[in-house]
């Protein structure tokens, strides 16, 4: 059993889309690096600031290699920032530290998404990348008379595996844009920044959340060509 055109063409396009939308922000990261804060603070100085506005007392920031590589990790309460963002004292790197500390409010807070998300992350860690396998395994099993029955739920323990992990990157959308909403919110209601910095910012956490929509889209495209593909068939 092949793997059709179309799927190829599919996955190419979500591919591309990807790509185009992972340059634009790479592009308007490097831009509002040069947009230096009025008030000199670094990333990490604006998430300490941010996390004690909220009475988190419990989170620490620290520095973590790599580009882009921010993330708040709830199993540690950390803060983690890329050593760009970490040590620089401007719009984007002001951006990105409070996005990453409106995790940790949410964190603080029970956010109900973060915390269907977070209950996910196991299950997807197992299913994600065995989802596929286990599809084609299964259409393989449907391909042959003697098999056909039981390839028809092994296809669908695949694609309820897959499911699983379509879900997460649905569930990742509001927790990824509220984030950004309590970052821009706290760094414009506290004067943190200046408009134009304020602007510069927003706009790069808009095109941050929008690499999550790709993702998700893509992951629902997947799911759906291997649904027809599978309950498509006789």
């Amino acid at each position: 059993m092949g793997i059709g055109l179309e799927y190829y063409i599919l996955i190419g396009g979500i591919m591309l889309v990807s790509w185009l939308v992972s340059n634009t922000l790479k592009r308007k990261f490097a831009h509002y690096s040069r947009v230096q804060l009025r008030n000199g603070m670094s990333g990490a100085e604006i998430a300490e600031k941010m996390l004690a506005d909220h009475g988190i007392y419990d989170v620490k920031v620290v520095s973590t290699p790599g580009r882009l590589t921010d993330h708040y990790n709830p199993k540690d309460k950390t803060v983690n920032l890329s050593e760009a963002v970490y040590n620089q004292r401007n719009a984007a790197a002001a951006a990105v530290a409070a996005h990453e500390c409106g995790h940790a409010v949410q964190h603080a807070q029970a956010y109900s998404w973060l915390q269907m998300r977070s209950s996910l992350v196991p299950i997807v860690q197992v299913s994600s990348g065995l989802s596929q396998w286990v599809i084609i395994g299964g259409l393989a099993l449907m391909a042959t008379e003697a098999l056909g029955a039981g390839g028809l739920y092994v296809a669908i323990a695949g694609l309820a595996m897959m499911g699983f992990a379509t879900l997460f990157s649905f569930i990742t959308l509001p927790v990824e844009y509220d984030a950004s909403n309590r970052a821009l919110a706290w760094l414009q209601n506290k004067h943190m920044v200046s408009q134009e910095e304020y602007k510069g910012a927003e706009d790069a956490l808009k095109w941050a959340a929008r690499t999550y929509l790709v993702a998700a889209i893509g992951a629902l495209a997947s799911l759906l060509y291997w649904a027809f593909q599978i309950l498509g068939r006789d």
